[in-house]
């Protein structure tokens, strides 16, 4: 009797997910926030608690865990990291301290104490990539001049997430400052030595794991990122870099293919991920928080903005250019709940779990309009400001602030 309750919720989960998903796509906007919403319903204080299912469903969140990060790392090869980080740090470092500043401070304020002030710094810190490809792919930005930079920040912030991890994981668990020591130096090392040999033997390593046969390709990749998180989690370095570490020493065509084949695995995980974390949050402790964490999306919204603005300025790119990077930076999603997830388990703060939950809700509904307007925005406060400020409209450079000559193709300047 028990299996037969499990796969009606569990099946009613996942046919959920998918009518979801396509209302979601329809409409073109990010499925997470139904996700997200799907999972207050249905867990503590919801309107139909589930409970057979819920182990279950715990599994498949930590499953979809890893299998975020596995398909982040597979998006980059060691030697771009590398090129990436000594290209573009000062661009990372006005990132953390644009972003990850408001939100320690937000936590200190309400008085949660340093460990829940450094996870939300890392929830208010990291942009959501998925929800950012997916923006400017909609509104055909991929190729613009300042696309190059959004995706250097995102790389930067992928890049911190494998030393900011294993700190997080040592603060929840409660661990001393010998032993918090102890694994952030054997995250850092495990982190570098996978870099040096995915730079060094990558080519080794891939043929290693390459098959033209896409069954075997999927145990094997499916099946060492498991492990290797397993023994990651085991040493307290965080199950999540271990996946990452794996998908970056990975390249070339086996990389393309674990990442095909993933895809779908990657989509259905990771929603089970997100109504895992909203079955863990009762729905009677958002409005409590609900002012707060709209205190902090605005302010952060502006720093991400800013952070943009300026590393496109740095770059070199147009005045127009430079609010349209900032813009499409704002978006939180998946990174910022899997951070918020990591003290939600500890037990760290009851009420960092409600305050991330609704922080995320408003920015991932806030980011694709941000991208879309910042900049029209920006360009209608200019011309309106122009006048007052007595500024000859010849002076104004047209690649900035004027139309496009060819209004076809606007955003490719």
């Amino acid at each position: 009797m028990h299996s037969a309750v499990l796969l009606i919720e569990f099946g009613s989960i996942i046919l959920g997910l998918g009518l979801l998903g396509r209302f979601a796509a329809r409409f073109r906007f990010s499925p997470i926030p139904l996700y997200l919403l799907s999972g207050l319903a249905f867990g503590e204080g919801g309107l139909l608690p589930l409970g057979a299912s819920e182990e279950f469903v715990a599994t498949g969140a930590e499953i979809g865990v890893i299998l975020l990060l596995l398909m982040l790392g597979l998006e980059y090869t060691a030697s771009d990291l590398v090129s990436n980080l000594k290209a573009h740090y000062p661009a990372g470092l006005v990132d953390c301290a644009l972003n990850a500043v408001p939100g320690a401070a937000a936590a200190l304020l309400l008085g949660w104490g340093p460990v829940a002030a450094v996870v939300l710094a890392g929830v208010t810190w990291i942009s959501s990539s998925g929800v950012i490809a997916k923006v400017l792919g909609d509104l055909g930005r991929v190729g613009n001049r300042e696309t190059p930079v959004i995706l250097s920040v995102l790389v930067l912030e992928d890049l911190a997430m494998a030393v900011y991890l294993p700190i997080v994981t040592a603060l929840v668990a409660g661990v001393g400052l010998a032993a918090g020591s102890v694994t952030l130096a054997i995250a850092l090392g495990v982190a570098g030595l996978v870099l040096f040999a995915a730079v060094r033997y990558g080519r080794v390593i891939s043929r290693f794991v390459s098959s033209d046969d896409p069954e075997k390709l999927l145990l094997v990749v499916l099946g060492l990122t498991i492990l290797v998180a397993g023994v990651a989690q085991q040493l307290q370095v965080s199950a999540a870099v271990g996946a990452f570490l794996v998908g970056i020493a990975l390249s070339g065509e086996v990389a393309e293919g674990a990442h095909t084949l993933l895809s779908p695995l990657r989509d259905l995980f990771a929603a089970v991920f997100f109504v895992f974390f909203g079955l863990h949050t009762d729905p009677a402790s958002i409005p409590p928080v609900l002012l707060p964490a709209l205190v902090l999306a605005v302010v952060t919204a502006a720093t991400k903005i800013a952070t943009g603005y300026w590393a496109a300025r740095r770059a070199g790119i147009s005045l127009k250019g430079r609010w349209r990077a900032g813009g499409a930076l704002v978006a939180r999603g998946e990174f910022s709940i899997v951070i918020a997830g990591l003290a939600v388990t500890a037990g760290i703060e009851p009420s960092l779990g409600p305050l991330a939950t609704a922080y995320v809700l408003i920015l991932v509904v806030l980011g694709p309009l941000t991208a879309r307007y910042t900049e029209p925005l920006a360009a209608w406060w200019a011309r309106r400001g122009a006048p007052r400020a007595a500024v000859p409209s010849e002076e104004i450079a047209p690649a900035e602030l004027l139309p496009e000559p060819r209004p076809q193709t606007p955003a490719h300047d």
